[in-house]
């Protein structure tokens, strides 16, 4: 089997954005028939063992995701070191990846998908309606497809 390429999303709490982007990147993997990627999330903040949010649950659903087995994790220097991409919601998400030892693989979500120097962070929508959810999931949706399009490119292999 090839290496197997690890995956991590990193936001707050690891209950809304990188619980669902993770979701969504699993889906996109299995969709593309990427057997040899595996996705996890990570909170630089994260209460370990909280479940996804209530918004994030539901609008998950609305999208036939499944994160009813999510349990928040903090994001660690082993973690860090285990993975092979890691893709920030926001610059201080990417700053505490760069201060736990990831700075050659650690990128701002959208700045990777856009294959930018920068990029913006994705709208934290803890705290808010439905709405923002669903906003901030059609994000990731975007962003997470664009980032398996760029890394699919990327691990191509060239012509002989």
């Amino acid at each position: 089997m090839p290496n197997v390429m690890h995956i991590l999303f990193v936001c707050t709490g690891n209950t809304c954005r990188s619980a669902l982007a993770e979701a969504v990147a699993r889906r996109e993997a299995i969709e593309r028939g990427l057997s040899d990627i595996e996705v996890a999330s990570a909170g630089i903040s994260a209460w370990d063992g909280a479940p996804a949010s209530d918004g994030a649950l539901l609008v998950a659903i609305e999208r036939r995701l499944d994160l009813g087995s999510h349990r928040a994790q903090q994001l660690t220097r082993d973690l860090v070191e285990r993975s092979d991409v890691i893709l920030a919601m926001g610059p201080h998400h990417y700053e505490r990846v760069v201060a736990l030892g990831g700075e050659h693989k650690v990128w701002l979500l959208t700045a990777y998908a856009s294959r930018r120097e920068t990029g913006h962070a994705i709208a934290d929508p803890f705290g808010g309606d439905l709405s923002d959810y669903r906003t901030t999931l059609g994000e990731l949706e975007r962003e997470v497809r664009a980032a398996f399009d760029r890394l699919v490119a990327e691990r191509a292999p060239g012509p002989a």
